[in-house]
């Protein structure tokens, strides 16, 4: 196998070194133009005169100017909706063959996302050059003649119509190269079970028979898929059943609050590489081992505009006002919030993906995720974003010594004022509540301005409730589904809050 390892390995070598650089703002002027000119004769770029953008001496000015933001509902019920009515070329030329299902953190009620043939198409090349970059990270030739485990959704896709629908894992997973299918794990026959409990139990029943080189998936539901392998085989740690484990592919969220309760399963270290695959497109991955940023993909089939995270243009329900301003690529600036908009090969234009990102390297096109624009919390003037919040589990986890992989907030009024109160889902916190009060506050008002502005005013301070961490996934099993691309509110408004809490209460 060593061979094979070493003949792969070549090639991914060889083909890194024959690839062109991609100059970013340069690739993203292409990919526009693509765009525009392909969908011009859909209903909506005739709506909005593609043609006419094509023609304009700034085709970027011209598109942000012309054309307004969409969330998910807003182009949905303009467009998408034209769709399931049988009606084609709507927004993209043809009909999608997929529609993703996506609650994403919202909600029970899944969002239907047109996945189109390009995107499709998009989504793999991204994929082979994730892959070439691996040629970056100086892994050994053995471990590519490993096999992968990708841990998502069924592939046992809903047929409706003239398309097939299902999470966007399962759709990339039931689309996968056949020349990868003999390293992929856990295989067509266990990906298809729709249980996710089934699912894990049925993969650490057979988790002996593989030899796993590589893990991908959510962060979450991996932790949940190992320790179910380790207890069944009573095992220490992951490396005494897959000793070859070298590499965990970490997409949908930060790997960050995850870290140490991640290790804790490992025997010895693994390579973290991020990946940003979302319903909508595989917008970036980590192409280099310097840093833990993620290289957007600027030359497929999305094309990038960013609006300043300020309070003054974002909605309460995380929306984006008329009047935000949007800037392109080479625009962009450092240590600054952007919430990240995207036009893609599936008819998504202008469109709130509901991320806020950091750009890390300009040059590169490096992006860090720093939030969602529902989860930023600006009760009272706190302002603060989900990387704020992140760096706060990670102080009191360094603090007392401990994991803390899960947690969730809310901006509650209490009887004496408001509070932000949280829930750590923390099996090793057992420190007396108050020291992790004083703790966590004390780190937030170093860390943000605005929290301590707030706090001398109406923001009263943080109460704290340390729970199973196991609560949560057990959540997200009532709520929405467990597995797949299925992730953790960090932040709720305060109706779905009463929600948890009677969950939390009742569990």
């Amino acid at each position: 196998m060593e061979i094979i390892g070493n003949v792969i390995k070549g090639a991914i070598n060889l083909k890194e070194a024959l690839t062109p650089e991609v100059k970013p703002i340069e690739a993203q002027e292409k990919v526009l133009h693509r765009l525009l000119d392909t969908a011009k004769d859909t209903l909506f770029g005739k709506q909005y005169n593609f043609e006419a953008i094509l023609e304009s001496e700034t085709p970027s000015k011209a598109f942000s100017e012309r054309i307004p933001f969409f969330d998910y509902n807003q182009i949905n019920e303009q467009w998408w909706s034209k769709l399931h009515d049988g009606i084609e070329n709507v927004t993209w030329p043809g009909s999608p063959s997929y529609f993703a299902l996506s609650s994403g953190t919202t909600g029970k009620t899944s969002k239907r996302i047109p996945v189109t043939d390009a995107m499709l198409e998009a989504i793999k090349q991204a994929g082979i050059d994730q892959v070439t970059a691996l040629s970056n990270f100086n892994l050994p030739a053995e471990f590519f003649s490993k096999e992968a485990m990708m841990l998502g959704s069924s592939t046992d896709l809903i047929e409706k119509d003239d398309h097939l629908e299902g999470e966007i894992s399962g759709i990339t997973a039931s689309n996968i190269p056949s020349w990868f299918k003999g390293f992929y794990k856990p295989g067509e026959d266990i990906a298809k079970i729709d249980d996710w409990d089934t699912r894990v139990t049925t993969i650490a029943k057979r988790a002996k028979q593989w030899d796993i080189g590589a893990l991908s998936g959510i962060p979450s539901w991996m932790e949940l898929m190992l320790k179910a392998v380790i207890d069944y085989h009573k095992v220490e740690n992951i490396h005494d059943v897959w000793p070859n484990l070298q590499v965990f592919t970490s997409g949908g969220v930060a790997f960050g609050p995850y870290e140490k309760s991640f290790n804790a399963l490992l025997g010895k270290p693994v390579t973290v590489i991020d990946t940003y695959l979302a319903s909508e497109g595989f917008v970036a991955f980590q192409a280099r081992p310097e840093t833990d940023a993620m290289q957007l993909v600027t030359d497929g089939g999305i094309y990038f505009e960013f609006v300043p995270f300020k309070p003054e243009y974002i909605n309460q329900d995380g929306s984006l006002k008329n009047e935000a301003p949007s800037v392109t690529l080479k625009d962009v600036e450092l240590e600054q919030d952007y919430v990240l908009i995207i036009s893609t090969v599936s008819g998504t234009w202008r469109y709130l993906i509901g991320d806020t990102i950091e750009f890390i390297n300009i040059e590169r096109a490096e992006i860090k995720i720093t939030g969602r624009t529902k989860f930023f919390l600006n009760t009272v003037g706190s302002q603060l974003s989900v990387n704020k919040l992140d760096d706060a589990i990670r102080h009191l986890e360094d603090t007392f010594n401990t994991t803390i992989p899960e947690y969730t907030l809310c901006a509650k009024r209490f009887d004496d004022g408001f509070y932000h109160s949280w829930y750590l889902g923390s099996e090793g916190l057992k420190e007396d509540n108050a020291e992790i009060v004083k703790a966590l506050d004390q780190f937030l008002k170093k860390a943000n301005k605005n929290y301590k502005v707030a706090r001398g005013k109406a923001l009263e301070g943080v109460k704290v409730e340390v729970i199973d961490t196991e609560v949560f996934s057990e959540w997200s099993g009532a709520n929405k589904k467990k597995g797949g691309q299925v992730k953790m509110e960090r932040v709720m408004g305060e109706d779905k809050f009463k929600d948890w809490e009677t969950f939390v209460h009742k569990y």
